[in-house]
């Protein structure tokens, strides 16, 4: 995976003139663009795209300084007009492109380079369990992507629960884990930013055909699925054990995740304030060799 995210940044660095996206880059590593993003997000700090966007600012910002023409720069680097490209740089760095000579200033984001920095390793206790095709079924709505902390719209959402489609939950949940389970998906850029929402269900696992309509279904294939269980205060440990997962997990494991909804369940404690016991679940896949 190093070699992969570094083989990434050469790629970017020879094509930040063309219109590159970030399937274009997975794909040239062989990886999938879902994976690839979360791995990159992960380890830099930053979006693949928005990397790719502040490296390409840069760079038009380095040529300025060196005397290239506003017009020339634009047109390089693909826009159509002069006035698109000077709106954009802007926005990029707080003042227009023609300023950047003239006061000899200019904003600069190098180029990343990955390696591996050695420190006290963690293990991660994982389990690996083959699941037969089923349904998420429970209630769900639109709430703000929030890595850290409680998502306020997630509470919400659980408090709206009623009575009735508490009960049909517990008569049609019938596959392990037989528990109340969170799923996220539908992300706005693939949670890969904090930024713009998720579709976020609160539900039961089922193989039931006869559910009822006060509840809305998922339809998940048979898969292979990777479960991490984890226990502390919460929701910290959950949101830390997400991010180990794409930041360790899968770049040192033979699998990769499958852009099916994973989820997690959790029981809070009865005798510790804000602990708790949580599982992730994720659909993932043996990689290709």
């Amino acid at each position: 995976m190093l070699k992969n995210l570094n083989d990434a940044v050469e790629y970017i660095e020879r094509h930040l003139t063309e219109d590159i996206s970030s399937e274009d880059v997975a794909d040239y590593v062989g990886e999938s663009d879902f994976h690839f993003k979360k791995i990159f997000q992960a380890l830099a700090g930053i979006s693949l795209n928005q990397y790719i966007k502040q490296r390409k600012f840069s760079v038009a910002g380095q040529a300025l300084f060196h005397g290239e023409t506003v017009t020339d720069i634009a047109f390089k680097f693909g826009y159509q007009s002069v006035e698109g490209f000077s709106r954009a740089f802007k926005n990029w760095c707080g003042f227009l492109p023609s300023e950047v000579k003239k006061n000899n200033t200019i904003l600069s984001f190098p180029k990343l380079t990955f390696y591996i920095d050695v420190k006290g390793g963690e293990t991660m206790e994982t389990r690996i369990v083959e699941m037969p095709a089923f349904q998420f079924a429970g209630v769900q709505k639109r709430v703000p992507i929030q890595f850290e902390g409680v998502n306020h719209a997630v509470k919400e959402l659980a408090d709206s629960i009623t009575d009735s489609q508490k009960e049909e939950m517990r008569c049609i949940q019938n596959i392990d884990p037989r528990q109340i389970v969170n799923v996220s998906y539908d992300a706005d850029e693939n949670f890969i930013k904090e930024e713009g929402g998720l579709t976020h269900m609160i539900g039961v696992l089922t193989t039931s055909e006869n559910i009822k309509d006060c509840l809305e279904t998922i339809n998940v294939p048979a898969n292979t699925w990777a479960v991490f269980p984890n226990e502390g205060p919460f929701p910290e440990t959950l949101q830390n054990t997400m991010a180990q997962i794409a930041a360790e997990w899968f770049p040192s494991s033979n699998f990769e995740q499958l852009d099916v909804p994973g989820f997690s369940l959790t029981e809070m404690s009865q005798s510790r304030d804000s602990y708790a016991y949580s599982e992730v679940w994720i659909p993932v896949k043996k990689k290709e060799k």
